[in-house]
């Protein structure tokens, strides 16, 4: 007799994904909503737009001081931001002004 254990749907589709283009995709998109957690309001406001690609997180910055404070720490941020995400997505961040 089979044995069937209840599993929600979101832990179905997480093994479903696990591993797969599709999941990096999926988290690829959740890094810019943790910019401002990571990196807190006031950097947030003089953030622009934020994509992912291929492993390569691009934000515009609008002020050059805090472009070349963020570029200093980009290994940190990097690093917090994947934690948060649960998996290496982002490997660098491209800063564009």
């Amino acid at each position: 007799m089979p044995n069937h254990k209840a599993q929600s749907i979101g832990t179905l589709l997480a093994e479903y994904l696990r591993g797969s283009e599709a999941e990096t995709t999926l988290l690829e998109r959740k890094v810019p909503a943790l910019w401002n957690e990571v990196l807190g309001t006031i950097v947030t406001r003089y953030t622009g737009e934020m994509e992912v690609k291929n492993g390569t997180l691009y934000v515009h910055i609008q002020s050059a001081a805090l472009r070349q404070q963020l570029f200093e720490q980009r290994h940190q941020i990097v690093k917090k931001l994947n934690e948060k995400v649960g998996s290496a997505v982002v490997k660098d961040i491209r800063l564009l002004g």
